[in-house]
């Protein structure tokens, strides 16, 4: 059996001589088992050094054949018209029916149409099978927005990127061990959001400022590292003890602990906090309302995500994710590859920035600090 890299060496000369090589005829040649065989290639795609294709594998951003499509403009190019584009999130509910609305706006606007299915959070395997379904379907473009962690997960975004139609991650982007997987991506940029709001606090005079979560998610994890970055650049005092998980608004048990991490603040002096989200940021407003203490003259709190913001009493000051551009980005990148099926086009990584949005409950009126 010839050692790995020698067996690697044949696999690149055979894609260099041929284009694209099947799988069964790698076996063949290098004498190995499919098994051995499908390891490799995954090594050699995860390096970027190959593309893997149905069934085989290719050169990197192989060319597909040109096709005579009718185009309206987009924001990357002449767009495709009359598209059938497959959508996969994690949920039709909290944060994403705007994103959703954005993507449809976009392929309607093309005299396309969206068909969406719904996964799961943290759900390789309905991932898998809500992508199938969308493929049988005919699609000629995917956005999803696919869990990014564990092997299935990981197995599923290098399917995704050997798939000869454009996809986009939404929301998403590979992790850091498939750093080369040519995947476009339209993400938000949670973390700089965090930082935005950090920033936004210590201007109006707050040291010590706390984190509320809900629960792990990319939005949370990302926000955690924002919140800490910021801490630390801006050579705030110590922060530990101060980046708290609590129970959704509403949960079993969440009045104890909002009073509990209320009277913590009042204790420790810690006077601005952070939510993530609209809910839960009202819910500790309530809560500090019944222990004495008012928003925004005794705690300033800020939320991230603006869905409800507005309603509250007082008005939430909020870091608003630009969603509904977020999906209509998205789909217009993909739409726009579709119609230039022929050229090779570059990885796009779009990050949009929230917006800050300065309403009561930091402290500040409105007309007093630009957003």
């Amino acid at each position: 059996m010839p050692l790995a890299a020698q067996r690697h060496e044949r696999i690149l000369a055979a894609v260099r001589k041929h284009g694209m090589v099947r799988l069964a005829d790698l076996v063949e040649q290098l004498g190995v088992t499919a098994v051995t065989v499908r390891r490799d290639v995954t090594l050699l795609a995860d390096r970027g050094l190959v593309q893997r294709v149905h069934g085989g594998i290719a050169l990197p951003n192989r060319a597909q054949p040109q096709q005579a499509r009718e185009e309206v403009p987009g924001a990357y190019g002449p767009m495709a018209t009359g598209a059938l584009v497959g959508m996969v999130v994690p949920s039709v509910e909290y944060y994403w029916p705007p994103v959703i609305q954005g993507a449809h706006a976009a392929v309607a606007a093309a005299d396309g149409r969206l068909v969406m299915r719904t996964s799961r959070w943290d759900d390789p395997a309905e991932d898998r099978r809500q992508v199938n379904a969308l493929l049988e379907r005919g699609v000629q473009a995917l956005l999803v927005a696919p869990t990014t962690t564990g092997d299935a997960a990981m197995e599923l975004l290098r399917r995704l990127g050997s798939l000869a139609l454009p996809v986009v991650l939404v929301e998403r982007r590979p992790p850091q061990e498939l750093a080369t997987l040519a995947l476009d991506a339209a993400t938000t940029a949670h973390a700089l959001g965090a930082g935005l709001a950090v920033r936004h606090l210590v201007a109006l005079g707050h040291g010590r400022i706390g984190l509320i979560t809900t629960r792990q998610s990319p939005t949370s994890t990302a926000l955690r590292a924002g919140w800490r970055e910021a801490v630390e650049v801006l050579g705030l005092p110590s922060h530990a003890g101060l980046d708290l998980e609590v129970p959704s608004y509403g949960a079993a048990g969440w009045g104890e602990t909002y009073t509990g991490i209320l009277e913590s603040c009042r204790e420790l002096g810690v006077r601005a906090l952070l939510v993530h989200s609209d809910r839960e940021a009202i819910g500790l407003i309530e809560r500090g309302r019944e222990l004495g203490i008012d928003v925004p003259r005794d705690l300033a709190v800020v939320t991230y995500d603006d869905e409800i913001g507005a309603a509250s009493d007082p008005p939430l000051t909020a870091l608003r994710p630009q969603k509904h551009r977020l999906g209509k980005l998205a789909a217009q990148l993909a739409l726009a590859k579709i119609a230039d099926v022929g050229t090779e086009w570059p990885v796009h990584r779009v990050e949009l920035w929230p917006n800050v949005v300065v309403r009561e409950s930091c402290g500040t009126r409105p007309a007093a600090c630009a957003p």
